[in-house]
């Protein structure tokens, strides 16, 4: 391996990984296969790619030609080279409107070169779900479809040329009447042509073995072509031609309810005739939520195009009435197209995970017969499902008869794998008798390829292993992939990890307790790779600011699934691969929502760091701002915030003090607040007795010690809403809630002070062992509180989802942690749910900024949205994350990525706002940044209405 890398590094311009990271991070692809690498190569041109191929040729080994965002069969794994297109290969080279073509290299992410063709009224046909992060070349290698094939046809369809590199060097430009093809084709074909007439089953979407068929005469010789589908087995594409279509105007969507599954999709031929663009289906089983769809149990989704608006909407309304529906929905605002349309892209990740928890896997992802039959098809489906013992929810694109599904097999156990193959193959029978083809959109891989003589019988297949052959004669790329396959039940991903469940802190509630199963949720969907954030979306703000694999979510898991196998990380937690690609781990928890299956990565660092630094020194950081509650409390306790804020204003001790703490040297200090929130709380003079509900604002220690203003502006706007407002207790057992005295002298004698704490400073640094500890204090202190029925109302959003999510999950033998948990309430759900008939003070503003991270990944923003609609703010907050991130963009070496996350979406936000706009930061970290890097400040959503009350005073609730 020496010698390959050493070669390598002396051939090629591009990045050469041959370290334990670059091949973890590619050991698997969207399957349920691992193969580890002897190294990557990030190719830089054509020139590298021929240089790698003539090293690799000369060393015996084989090549994996390997994009983003298609490959669900295994085929993207490989145990030689790794060619990754993604890193420099990623051009859009050109774009011709009047020829209506492009010319791409294959590591181009589809969404960017639809971005570049939306300004022509143009697209690219093929949409697949993961349009925001798959990569030309990984659809060609595929011939991958989308939602709009019904419309558009598949990739193959939409490929005028190809340049491509044989495995020996040639440089070939693919195209039609045998254009580019090799010595040795054209004699293939015209030695079989009776069988490539007759031996191709006839459906749009045949995705299975190799497009021989395409090199017909009648068809073209069309080698371009026929060169998609072939899954980097024949050549590797370097440049790619390709055709788009005129995009419609105006679209409108049709959302079609029917009884069940069946029923849509024995409807969906039926609605071809009238043109539309889409037919997909999908049953309730995938959808968290119906709210938004039509009545019924499963749905298509149709989708219309015209000149305008109502055009688009007439058609979709003539479909409505042609179709036979329990009730239908037509939706011609974009927005709330969009919304829907995550619905259904959303259910290849909601799909990994049965309606009770179980896991779910690929395998069977997209098989697809002749539309017609697809109801025939799927009742046999399922039929064999429930006699073998298993469980999948089927949805895809109906329209052209394909279907995805996650089914739960048994990946970890002989007797499960063995009904793996068994159904396998005995599926693979029911989708040939109902004339259809194995693969309709990902291709055959590992999954699939050894069961292709049962589509195909013995002849073709042996006609597919002689162009393999002609094209790659040495069976140096992607080899056991559509030729002399590898049995579809070897290099199982998960026959390496470990069988026991591994000894960790939380608790894991969703994955049986077990670390591995919350690793293995991660299925490699890579959502987490989108370059530009969706919407409220803040997945993954580390990778869209380094746009490095290690530090996508998808990354990270897959570096712990490697240190739980053992092989190529072999250090276990002490791992140094694995600390240092979670080093840039935000914990923002967005993929916690926004992850389809729910990765929770803030939480699987915690966990790794708590285990990685035990009985050892860790960073300075981790003592100075892990312990910051600690701090900042004795700071108050001692009264020396003026005389710390004097020095750390004094530039050469504040310098000082960063590098003691492991501070970023570009970071300003915060200053500490003169008086606390809670000094002020207890000199405040008490009110007259309130007949509102009682509510227990927590004083969280960055509200208390650094935002104090926070405090008292929401003490202001609970009261004027007729709620009383009181603070937990500072006494631990015996103290009155909300006055910090208990019940006897000798009770004040014996009692220990204290001050709650969520503890998520101790939970983002790993320090469990803390955390746990003072959460155990705060629940002491917390007992009378959780004996009455008031809420508690957390300011800061982070220590709400600490609250919500971290306390349960760390102290999950605790039940008093639970019943906190669910007490806990955000400013605008104590709002919205004790006084609601309080109207808020009309403000009536442009608002500008971003929903907190934590917000938008656990908490929910509905009522703010609403609380904000109410006092007349107007307008959207943005995505993605602040980048400060609590300590994270303090430390030491975090500065860069953390304002990279900044201008991804929130500084772009605030510099465009219209003149007067609020600028609204709910979280500490989110205002800070901004006063940083903006020269702004932010203000929480209860200061904005606190100063609205002294406009209009609000509206009294009714008594």
């Amino acid at each position: 391996m020496t010698d390959l890398e050493a070669a390598l590094r002396r051939a090629v311009r591009g990045e050469v990984g041959f370290d334990v990271t670059s091949r973890a991070l590619t050991t698997m692809d969207a399957s349920n296969y691992r193969r580890v690498p002897l190294g990557v190569v990030a190719p830089r041109n054509a020139d590298d790619v021929a240089a790698a191929l003539a090293v690799c040729r000369e060393h015996g080994v084989p090549v994996v030609a390997r994009g983003g965002g298609t490959s669900i069969a295994g085929q993207a794994t490989g145990t030689g080279v790794v060619l990754d297109f993604t890193r420099h290969m990623n051009r859009l080279l050109s774009l011709d409107p009047e020829s209506r073509t492009a010319v791409v290299q294959p590591g181009l992410v589809l969404d960017r070169l639809q971005d570049a063709a939306a300004p022509h009224g143009l697209r690219f046909g093929p949409d697949p779900s993961t349009h925001g992060r798959c990569t030309l070349g990984g659809m060609i290698g595929n011939n991958s479809c989308g939602s709009h094939s019904v419309a558009w046809g598949t990739t193959a369809d939409s490929v005028a040329g190809l340049t491509v590199l044989t495995a020996r060097g040639k440089r070939l430009r693919l195209g039609r009447e045998w254009a580019g093809a090799p010595d040795g084709l054209r004699d293939l074909v015209d030695g079989g042509l009776a069988r490539l007439r007759t031996g191709f089953p006839d459906l749009p979407r045949r995705i299975s073995g190799y497009a021989l068929d395409a090199l017909l005469p009648e068809r073209g010789a069309d080698v371009a072509r026929s060169f998609c589908g072939s899954e980097g087995t024949l050549g590797v594409v370097t440049e790619a031609t390709v055709r788009l279509v005129e995009a419609p105007r105006a679209r409108a969507l049709a959302v079609l309810g029917y009884a069940d599954e069946a029923g849509a999709a024995e409807a969906a031929a039926g609605l071809l005739p009238y043109g539309p663009l889409t037919v997909e289906g999908m049953a309730a089983d995938l959808v968290p939520s119906t709210e938004g769809l039509p009545r019924g149990g499963a749905w298509l989704f149709v989708e219309t195009g015209g000149d305008s608006t109502a055009e688009a909407r007439a058609c979709a309304e003539a479909i409505v009435r042609a179709a036979d529906v329990v009730d239908a929905r037509v939706v011609t605002d974009p927005a709330g197209q969009r919304t829907l349309w995550r619905v259904r892209e959303d259910a290849s990740g909601t799909a990994t995970r049965m309606p009770d928890g179980a896991e779910a896997w690929p395998g069977w992802e997209d098989c697809a017969v002749p539309p017609a039959r697809l109801g025939a098809y799927l009742r046999d489906f399922r039929a064999l499902l429930s006699s073998s013992g298993l469980r999948g929810t089927p949805y895809g694109h109906f329209g052209d008869g394909c279907i995805h599904v996650r089914i739960d097999f048994d990946l970890l156990t002989d007797a499960g794998i063995a009904r793996f193959r068994r159904f396998s193959e005995e599926l693979a029978d029911v989708v040939v008798a109902h004339g259809g083809s194995l693969s309709g959109e990902h291709g055959d891989g590992q999954a699939r390829a050894e069961l292709l003589p049962r589509m195909y019988g013995a002849e073709t297949v042996a006609l597919f292993e002689r162009a393999k052959a002609v094209w790659d004669p040495d069976d140096l790329l992607n080899p056991g992939m559509l030729v002399r396959p590898a049995p579809l039940d070897a290099n199982l991903r998960f026959s390496v990890l470990p069988r026991e469940p591994v000894d960790v802190a939380f608790g894991y509630p969703a994955d049986g307790g077990d670390f591995s199963a919350a690793v293995r949720r991660c299925v490699g969907v890579a959502k987490c790779r989108t370059p530009s954030a969706s919407g409220p979306d803040v997945m993954c703000p580390s990778f869209r600011a380094t746009g490095e694999e290690e530090h996508s979510t998808r990354g990270r898991a897959r570096l712990l699934h490697e240190m739980l196998a053992g092989e190529l990380v072999t250090d276990g937690w002490r791992s140094t691969e694995v600390r240092d690609a979670l080093d840039l781990c935000l914990s923002c928890k967005g993929c916690r929502s926004d992850c389809p299956v729910e990765v929770d990565m803030a939480t699987y660092k915690a966990e790794f760091l708590d285990h990685h630094y035990a009985g050892r020194r860790r960073p300075a950081a981790h003592y100075a701002m892990g312990w910051l509650p600690v701090w900042l409390r004795w700071a108050a306790r001692t009264r020396v915030a003026p005389v710390v804020n004097a020095l750390a204003s004094v530039g050469p001790l504040e310098a000082v003090a960063q590098r003691l703490g492991g501070i970023a040297a570009k970071r300003d200090l915060p200053r500490l607040a003169r008086e606390p929130f809670t000094r002020w709380w207890r000199r405040r003079p008490s009110g007259p007795d309130r007949p509102g509900d009682l509510v227990v604002l927590w004083p969280d220690t960055f509200t208390d010690h650094l935002s104090p203003s926070v405090g008292r502006a929401a003490v202001r706007v609970l009261e004027a809403a007729g709620l009383r407002v009181a603070l937990p207790p500072t006494l631990r057992g015996r103290g009155r809630v909300g006055d910090g005295t208990s019940t006897s002298a000798t009770a004040l004698l014996t009692a220990r002070r204290g001050r709650v704490c969520c503890g998520l400073t101790y939970v983002s640094t790993g320090q469990l062992d803390r955390a746990r500890a003072v959460m155990r204090r705060t629940l002491d202190l917390m007992a009378p509180v959780l004996e009455t029925s008031a809420p508690v109302v957390v300011l800061e959003p982070s220590c709400a989802a600490a609250l919500r999510t971290d306390l349960p999950e760390l102290l999950h033998d605790d039940p008093r942690a639970a019943r906190l948990a669910s007490r806990v309430l955000t400013f605008a759900e104590a709002l919205e749910r004790h006084a609601p008939d309080w109207t808020p003070p009309r403000v009536n503003r442009p608002v500008t900024g971003q929903t907190h991270c934590h917000q938008h990944a656990v908490l929910g923003d509905a009522p703010d949205r609403r609380l904000r609609e109410a006092a007349g703010l107007t307008g959207e907050l943005t995505g993605g994350c602040c980048g400060l991130a609590g300590n994270f963009g303090f430390e030491k070496g975090h500065y860069e990525v953390s304002a990279a996350c900044a201008e991804d979406q929130l500084l772009p936000a605030v510099r465009e706002a219209l003149p007067g706009s609020v600028v609204l930061a709910d979280g500490f970290s989110c205002r800070t940044q901004l006063e940083q890097l903006a020269g702004v400040r932010g203000r929480h959503l209860a200061e904005v209405l606190a100063e609205g009350l002294d406009g209009d005073g609000g509206t009294a609730p009714r008594g």
